[in-house]
């Protein structure tokens, strides 16, 4: 499918829960938030059912996130449904790498290879500040098993100024000896409301300290819906990136539509969603009136995250925590 101006929409992120077993400040307050009752979440029918619809439209992308989808019981069970389709090319899972290592094997079964762990420093101490929970051995222990696994991995890490702005050259040198893609992303103020006003530690600022320190890093070509500007270092056996989250410069390639938990559609980040797809299935609607409805969502798709927010009916301050919008 085609928005208005002329990208090819083929990527869908579905959050299966709004829960999360950490608490990383700037996603969530420390008492958690309130989390949305299990009736209201869409059902792993619902999920594959949006998923056949959204193939045959073109789809071939799809990532899972939360929250923290391991969190979600049988969540493998959506898996071996969405495997089964034949639809999409990737499936892709985005985790904080805390439940996910008693299913490797059934993930290399599945043929679900593509992982992104979210990890914001490897020092343990700022590791245990950030997510207010002490699980860094677990997640690093689960990093080097998806590596010797063979699994392409992507680590993510959310750089805030004065927090872990000391960790962008350790975390980059993950990649001088694992084939993996280390990307850092700018703060965003979907926060949970932790400081109203974010200061920016900008892309340009990371690739400034990137570039003070590696004097031969490489940018390298773009491809279809990349968000991270993508870097090499000679000799290096993955890549870094980043991504301009809060700079939005990246909305001219955007490929993707976002559904929360509980149903939400966000054809942008910024926006205050578009529709729940949730109560137009539990309507009693086919799923020709199904498609018809994300045509009509793909065609208004805003032409980026600027006028995503100007559109918005709510204030900027009543942002939701990411977890809640499915990261």
């Amino acid at each position: 499918m085609k928005d208005s101006f002329d990208r090819t929409i083929d990527y869908v992120r579905i959050a299966v829960t709004d829960r999360c077993n950490l608490r990383c400040f700037y996603c969530m307050p420390s008492e958690g938030i309130t989390y949305e009752p299990k009736a209201h979440l869409l059902s792993y029918e619902e999920i594959t059912r949006l998923l056949k619809v959204l193939g045959k439209l073109g789809f071939q992308k799809v990532r899972f996130t939360g929250g923290e989808p391991f969190l979600r019981k049988d969540f493998m069970k959506l898996l071996e449904n969405t495997a089964g389709l034949n639809d999409y090319k990737s499936i892709h899972i985005t985790s904080n790498g805390t439940l996910l290592q008693k299913h490797i094997p059934k993930l290399k079964e599945l043929g679900i290879t593509k992982i992104n762990l979210s990890i914001d420093s490897l020092d343990k101490e700022r590791f245990h500040k950030i997510t207010r929970r002490d699980d860094f051995e677990k997640v690093m222990q689960t990093f080097h098993m998806l590596v010797d696994n063979g699994f392409k991995i992507k680590l993510n890490a959310v750089i805030m100024k004065g927090i872990n702005t000391q960790d962008i050259i350790s975390l980059a040198e993950l990649a001088k000896d694992h084939p993996v893609d280390v990307r850092f992303i700018e703060e965003m103020p979907f926060n949970g409301g932790y400081k109203e006003n974010v200061e920016m530690y900008s892309a340009r600022d990371i690739y400034t300290d990137l570039k003070a320190h590696y004097s031969e890093l490489e940018k390298l070509p773009g491809k279809h819906g990349d968000t991270a500007s993508l870097l090499s270092v000679p000799e290096y056996k993955g890549n870094i990136g980043i991504i301009a989250a809060f700079s939005r410069t990246f909305c001219n390639t955007c490929n993707r539509l976002r559904i929360s938990s509980k149903g939400e559609i966000k054809s942008c980040l910024y926006d205050d969603g578009v529709f729940n797809i949730r109560d137009y299935m539990r309507s009693g609607v086919s799923d020709e009136e199904l498609a018809n409805k994300f045509r009509e969502i793909v065609r208004l798709k805003p032409k980026d995250g600027f006028e995503a927010e100007k559109m918005r009916t709510s204030p900027a301050s009543a942002m939701q925590s990411m977890s809640s919008i499915g990261g």
